[in-house]
């Protein structure tokens, strides 16, 4: 008998994927007798409805309003409604696409190393000019930093990963996600499990499909925001940001020094090595993808580091974000 699984997948305005993706959880589902619960979060387009209409015929999915909107209060709202008759949370994201062994390959790596948490690698995979050109350079080492769940991944305990499988004892033992946090919530409880005593386990057998966003102003604020989570989650348990993010976070400063060019060429540097290196990042994308066309996917990585970098000092100096940026 495998253990009992609630799975929740938050959504907002998914009615191009939410149909697919139930139909591939559901054979898991049947055979688990897990309960899929959809968490929407007051989508326009037909994402209610189409769950609605096949809750109506498949006892195994529920469809859930989640008037707060955001994928962390979509998930602990689902925690307290039916988290009492599972053993396990498997988070699911509504823009993305799972293997079809995907929750038991999750369940058995769990027995095996004993972890209360498993984590998975994702893969970004586009279709158009702009949202392929963002996912090659998501997958690059230029776009992700080496992050240990963007590259191919080994099975190992880490301090984070992409959420997928956890114990619910432990995440109820933590007190589930911050609902104050819109973006880096994953990080946030990865840091209470860990000083709770919980381990994470990132396994090598299973992934994601990733679905980036499709123009470069939506990929602009994905960032900004990334930046603002990543901030908040420093201020909150006074941690000091590791080397990488240091120097993505130096990026934005550096940048704005150019409007200094007028004193002095000197201030304009920043400005044109950032360029140089969109350029020379584009051309190793490209080398490494194969795909010529992917010579663009540079300035997408330059972009993401100095939509990060914005996002992070806006947070660490309480500035107002932009209004173009606003929800």
């Amino acid at each position: 008998m495998l253990p009992t699984v609630l799975i929740v997948i938050p959504t907002l305005n998914e009615a191009a994927h939410i149909g697919g993706l139930l139909d591939s959880l559901l054979p898991f589902a049947q055979r688990s007798a897990a309960r899929i619960v959809v968490a929407d979060g007051g989508s326009s387009d037909d994402t209610a409805r189409i769950v609605a209409e096949r809750a109506a015929i498949e006892p195994a999915i529920t469809l859930l309003d989640n008037p707060r909107r955001l994928q962390s209060a979509a998930v602990n709202l689902a925690v307290e409604r039916f988290g009492e008759e599972a053993d396990w949370l498997i988070r699911i994201d509504a823009h993305a696409a799972y293997p079809t062994d995907y929750c038991e390959t999750l369940l058995a790596e769990a027995e095996a190393t004993g972890a209360d948490s498993v984590v998975v690698g994702m893969r970004a995979v586009g279709s158009g000019f702009w949202q392929g050109l963002i996912a090659a350079a998501q997958n690059s080492r230029l776009g992700n930093g080496g992050s240990a769940h963007r590259m191919a991944p080994q099975g190992r305990f880490v301090e984070h990963g992409h959420h997928a499988l956890m114990r619910i004892a432990a995440f109820r033992a933590v007190g589930g996600y911050d609902e104050s946090f819109s973006h880096n919530e994953d990080a946030e409880l990865d840091l209470r499990l860990r000083a709770a005593g919980y381990r994470i386990w990132l396994t090598p057998k299973t992934r994601l499909d990733y679905f980036p966003r499709r123009t470069i102003p939506a990929l602009i604020r994905q960032y900004y925001l990334f930046g603002k989570g990543r901030a908040r989650n420093l201020q909150k348990h006074r941690n000091r940001p590791g080397l990488r993010q240091m120097l993505v976070a130096a990026l934005m400063p550096a940048l704005l020094a150019a409007v200094l060019t007028p004193l002095s060429p000197v201030f304009a540097l920043p400005l044109l090595l950032w360029l140089v290196g969109c350029a020379v990042g584009g051309v190793a994308i490209a080398r490494q993808t194969g795909d010529p066309g992917a010579l663009l996917s540079g300035l997408a990585a330059g972009v993401m580091h100095a939509a990060w970098s914005a996002g992070f000092w806006t947070q660490m100096l309480g500035l107002k974000r932009p209004q173009g940026l606003r929800a």
